[in-house]
């Protein structure tokens, strides 16, 4: 009797790890503070949903997502944070500064996770890139250093343009900081830059006109929270007033504008994942350095091109990541 207790103790004894492994993760609850619906932003999602189920969380056994989305206005993002908060999350993952600081004001103690902020020590999210110091960490979209290459690649495209029109809603801390770039990158080229200061939905359709009466030849279209939610209007008022428009983002050449360059958001969402990951096996925000994008794209959409009677130099096109038909 005693040997046969002795064996199923040390057999008890050697199947309780195997045991501690088969078990069900802890389930976690991600809390998704997005400048526009889940429908506009389904490619980039899809990939922070991939990034985590490679990791093992799975939507349901492991895993459940809050998605909530200001749709385009940025009052609300204050509310919404709240609410995440009082539903428990675990996580919150954020894109762009509204909703980054709209989140750090709701809470100090629950993980925040940049999927794409333009400058988050200069918003004050962050102490710096390495050492961010509090409960906010992910990555930087980079967004105002990219205004000179975006400029130089729409003059190529536009080799007449001498007056350029800027979306920028200065209300927006990443916007406003984005102009400034866009007005000393325009100065260094020869270009006149023009302000369209564009700040509610209604006020879209008469930027346009105004950047035609003031004889604007190009436009440049940033990815601010206003502007994600209205992109298709946007594309359609650049084809209507025929006017050659830079976009920040290939979502929009997909719906007809005319080119974009900027990072892979897809890819930003993906390494998103990683961080949650991270966190989740009790890495400390604070101590995760913040990333800078390692995937930059320029696609054109030849179609519009054709629109606009304009040509694709041949080493613009070669440069090119995608040209859509």
């Amino acid at each position: 009797m005693r040997r046969r207790r002795f064996v199923a103790l040390i057999g008890g004894a050697l199947a309780a790890p195997l045991l501690a492994r088969a078990q069900p993760k802890k389930v976690v609850r991600i809390g998704v503070l997005e400048t526009t619906s889940l429908r506009l932003n389904a490619e980039n999602f899809d990939r922070f949903r991939t990034g985590l189920k490679e990791r093992g969380y799975v939507e349901g056994p492991t895993l459940v997502i809050a998605y909530r989305s200001a749709e385009g206005r940025t009052e609300r993002f204050n509310e919404l944070a709240a609410e995440l908060v009082k539903s428990k999350v675990d996580l919150i993952l954020v894109r762009g500064t509204p909703a980054a600081l709209a989140a750090k004001k709701a809470t100090a103690t629950i993980p925040i996770v940049m999927a794409a902020v333009g400058d988050p020590v200069e918003a004050g999210l962050a102490a710096s890139l390495a050492k961010p110091g509090g409960n906010v960490t992910g990555l930087t979209s980079t967004t105002a250093e990219l205004v000179p290459k975006r400029l130089e690649l729409l003059k190529a495209l536009v080799p007449k343009m001498t007056r350029v029109a800027a979306y920028s809603n200065l209300a927006n801390v990443a916007a406003a900081n984005t102009w400034k770039e866009i007005e000393a990158a325009a100065g260094a080229m020869g270009l006149q830059a023009q302000l369209l200061d564009v700040r509610r939905a209604e006020q879209i359709a008469p930027a346009f006109d105004k950047a035609m009466a003031e004889g604007a030849q190009g436009l440049i279209v940033g990815v601010e929270t206003l502007i994600q939610s209205n992109r298709k209007e946007i594309v359609e008022l650049a084809a209507r007033h025929k006017l050659p428009a830079m976009y920040a983002a290939r979502e929009f050449v997909e719906d007809g504008g005319l080119m974009s360059y900027g990072v892979s958001y897809p890819d930003l969402y993906y390494r998103a994942a990683g961080y949650a990951d991270r966190i989740f096996k009790d890495a400390r925000p604070a101590e995760l350095p913040i990333e800078r994008p390692a995937k930059f794209e320029l696609f054109i959409n030849r179609k519009t091109v054709r629109a606009l009677d304009l040509v694709i130099p041949p080493d613009l096109f070669l440069r090119a990541d995608g040209v859509i038909d």
